[in-house]
This record gives C-alpha cells, structure tokens and sequence, in this order.
C-alpha cells in the first residue's frame, strides 16, 4: 500500500484485479459530556494548587457528573440523537451493540445491557462490553469497522459507545482538574458520512506496563510520569507500524489535521512536537508551533472543555475537529489511540463531504456551553455521591428532584435518562424532560 496526498482517493488494501475496495467508517457522531461543568481555574484555586502549571494542563472547563448520571446515561443521551435520526430500518440494520468503559457497574452484567434497552434496539442486535482503559472504543470501532467490510451481513450497522465517569479527588492532585465525564457515541456502517476509514491503514502497540489502574469501584490509582513516557513511546510505536503499512507515509505531511487521545491537552501538544522532530527532522520552534496550530489545535477545542473522557476522548477531539476547525472533503485525519496498561493504535481517515451536516446538526457544542457551572463549593458537595455511583449496593435512591435546576438548559429540548438507585442490585432509570419531570 502507498501513501496518498491527502486529498486522493483514500489508500485501499491490497485488492484483487477487478475487486471493489470496500467503502467504510463513521456514519455518525454524537458526544454527551454531561450536564454540569466548574471552571479549571477554580478547581486549581479550591485545592490550593500551582496556577503557573495552568498554562501546561491546557484546560479551561471540567465537565463534572451529578449523581444522577452514570456510565448508562452518558452512553444512553450521547447515542439517543442518532438513533431518532435514523429510519425504521437504519435502527434495525445496528446488528451490534458494543460499549467501552473503565467505569463498570458490575462484574457479570455490562453497561451495554441497559444502553440496549434504553434505546430501544432490536433483540437481534449482538451486545457486548470491552475493557482496554481509553483505548477500548478504537478497539471496538476496529472490530466493528471489519465486520462491516467482510461483506458478511450486507447493510449492517455497528453502535460503538465509549462511556466513562472520574473518580479522582484531591489525592488525584493535578490529575483531578484533567478527568472528565461522558461518554461519545458513533455507528458505524457502509455509508461513511462523517469519516471513510483508509482500509488497511493502521499500526498497533502494546506491550504491559502499570501507569495507571482501577483496582475498585471507587478509586484510581495512577504513576503520571510512566503513563506520560508510555503515551509519548505507543506514539512513535504505533505510528511506526503505520508506516510499515504504509509507504511513504509522513507525520508531518500525509495529514491534513491530527486528532490524538487527550488526557490533557499540554500532553498532545508534547507529544506533537516529539513526534515531529523525531520522524520528520522538523526542528524550528517556529515551524513546529505553526504546524501544531493548523493540525493539532482544532482537536483540542472540545477536550480543553471537557477533560479526559477516557475511552471516549479521540471521538470527542474528532467532533471538536469537524464541528469548529470544518475541514475540507477529502481531507486526511491521522488518529492516535492510547489506553492505559497499555494498548494504542494509529490509524487514518477521510472527511467525508457530508461531515459538516451530519455533525453540526447534534449541537455538540451548543449542549457543552448550555452546561451549568457549578463553585468550587458545590463541587466538592456533590464529588462524595458521584464516586460512589460504580458501587455495587443491593438498594440506592436518588433524590433526582435536587438536579432538576441543573438540567433545566438541557430537558427544554429534550428528554435525558437519569438513574434513579438500585433496586435488588438491579439499577433503575427514568426519563426527564421539561414536559416530563422524572418520576411522576
């Protein structure tokens, strides 16, 4: 396989003489990054931490979850706008459910069984729940992605949702301000609207290392400076076997724009610069900075906003690319994976011309600055419940009513699902919207 100008037909697996190359990727994207927000600021203020090391997180907002939401009702309200999207038939052509998640609700039964009924999905459709920290959705997206191409179920489509919830406080230190909460949501199919997968174009790299873990339900723990070199060392490695795939393919010039996993986006801005200097011997500060701010910074637009969404952050760094920097179809997007533990992939795709519509029409960035901003105050209230919302309890009730002033910018338009407590271990939800309160 050879590498393309970026605005070539998208590069293609090695294909028979007269074989079709199978067209294929997202067909849609949603993220959901919760209801509430507190300024970064404030939280460096509150915990009395540096704020000269402000300008390295890179952060202005951190979107923070309520008590009433969870892994389910991130994953439920990032998908429920594309599902009313679609047809009858479109709904009943998504034969697999697959959720990514750092944040299970149980050992047996997974996020995915309730998002399955929630949206109401057809009994015949595959779920399933996967594991592999924040690389977990590219995982998923990849698998899914294969199946669609194989040709073995002509039509089908493949739900991917990566769905997380912070569980840092103070101990976290500096890591707290970075950790956000949502969840991104993408089907994917034979009718790539948003982002044409290039087939075959990936490079892989993993290998075990204990940067950071979640040994409980109500508790991270985390060594930053290993995690840090393993998220620099996975991209060079899996960008390496990018370009052993793909001849001739460049950092510095194969990609139109760069979307990376943000754990926060100094990190993305460290990572760009090694990467550049390294494989393409670019050097100058002044041509590294200018690259960084064509290619790199769209995608940080959203994620500065949110913070880590864990296994969703690369979806919601791509929708921050395709709503606010618009790129040009045909364009090329290198992406770039990384979970904790640790797995990563590099891989690339192509805007399609319909992106802009398909993604501007979910108001993703509407909904993050219709977010209420909360004090420092209010914030620490509410982090004592919110880390609990993973425990395994055999009865919980959650006084929903206490949020409803928090989710009035978002019920007026339409309806969310909220958790309600747990009842016999099995947890309970409802739906809330202005017209509907939740529970009556």
């Amino acid at each position: 396989m050879t590498a393309h100008d970026p605005h070539d037909t998208p590069a293609a697996v090695p294909a028979g003489e007269g074989v079709p190359v199978p067209r294929f990727g997202i067909e849609a994207l949603n993220v959901h990054c919760g209801v509430a927000r507190i300024p970064v600021p404030a939280l460096f203020a509150g915990r009395g931490l540096d704020l000269a090391r402000l300008a390295n997180v890179m952060m202005n907002n951190k979107s923070v979850a309520l008590p009433c939401e969870d892994p389910v009702t991130h994953a439920v309200n990032a998908a429920r706008p594309l599902i009313d999207r679609m047809t009858p038939a479109g709904r009943e052509a998504i034969e697999l459910l697959v959720t990514s998640t750092e944040s299970g609700i149980d050992y047996s039964k997974s996020v995915a069984s309730y998002v399955h009924e929630y949206l109401g999905l057809s009994r015949h459709c595959r779920v399933l729940e996967v594991k592999q920290a924040c690389y977990g959705a590219t995982a998923a997206l990849q698998l899914a992605a294969a199946h669609i191409a194989s040709g073995l179920s002509p039509g089908a489509k493949a739900l991917v949702i990566g769905t997380d919830v912070s569980l840092v406080d103070e101990g976290a230190q500096y890591t707290e301000p970075a950790m956000g909460t949502g969840a991104a949501a993408l089907v994917i199919g034979d009718d790539p609207r948003v982002l044409a997968l290039d087939p075959g174009a990936f490079g892989t790299y993993s290998y075990e290392t204990f940067d950071s873990a979640r040994p409980g339900p109500t508790f991270d723990v985390a060594d930053a400076d290993r995690s840090l070199f393993a998220y620099l060392d996975c991209l060079s490695g899996s960008f390496g076997a990018y370009a052993e795939r793909v001849e001739g393919a460049d950092f510095a010039t194969t990609f139109d724009h760069l979307a990376m996993h943000t754990p926060f986006a100094g990190l993305v801005r460290a990572a760009h610069r090694k990467m550049l200097r390294e494989s393409s011997g670019v050097r100058s500060p002044e041509a590294v900075e200018e690259d960084f701010d064509r290619r790199v910074a769209p995608a940080l637009a959203y994620p500065r906003e949110v913070g880590n969404l864990c296994s969703g952050s690369l979806y919601l760094a791509l929708a921050g690319l395709l709503e606010t920097a618009r790129p040009r179809p045909g364009d090329r997007v290198g992406l770039f994976s990384y979970g904790s533990g640790c797995a990563s992939e590099f891989y690339s795709g192509v805007v399609d011309a319909r992106a802009q519509r398909e993604v501007a029409a979910l108001g993703i960035g509407r909904s993050l600055a219709a977010r209420s901003e909360l004090t420092f105050e209010e914030y620490t209230e509410l982090l004592g419940e919110t880390r609990s919302c993973l425990v395994p309890e055999r009865e919980r009730r959650i006084d929903v009513d206490r949020y409803v002033p928090l989710l009035d910018s978002f019920t007026k338009e339409r309806e969310l699902l909220l958790h309600t407590g747990i009842d016999g271990f099995h947890r309970t939800y409802t739906w809330h919207s202005a017209d509907r309160p939740a529970g009556r």
